[in-house]
């Protein structure tokens, strides 16, 4: 069982910055692929960023590239979002997902392997 719990959501005004922290316990946090993913009122979760296991390979959804940068630190079993440049638009609940195998596929699927609470992050004219 792995527990995922996010931090670092909040207001943040168009243009402004926040970094999003995703801490992991439980069993190997270098065994899970790891990723972002985001719901906007009203709309369907879509998927923001992925990490590899190492964190040597990264991949975005084009609404977010350039903006945002993904990273994990496996000593610290955390992962991070580091989202810049900030639009209204990004206003959503951010999810943190973990899967074995990837997680952009098994969302797909609809079976990710664990997912977290989610943190608000709203986005201020």
């Amino acid at each position: 069982q792995v527990q995922l719990v996010e931090s670092g959501g909040g207001l943040v005004q168009a243009g402004g910055s926040l970094r999003l922290s995703c801490a992991a316990s439980g069993r190997a946090f270098s065994n899970y692929v790891m990723g972002w993913f985001r719901q906007a009122p009203g709309k369907e979760r879509e998927f923001v960023a992925a990490i590899s296991r190492t964190g040597g390979r990264t991949d975005y959804a084009d609404s977010v590239k350039g903006r945002f940068t993904i990273s994990r630190d496996n000593a610290k079993n955390t992962v991070y979002l580091q989202m810049n440049s900030l639009k209204p638009e990004d206003t959503a609940v951010y999810y943190c997902a973990a899967d074995v195998d990837g997680v952009v596929a098994a969302n797909k699927r609809g079976d990710i392997d664990y997912w977290g609470k989610g943190t608000l992050v709203t986005v201020s004219l």
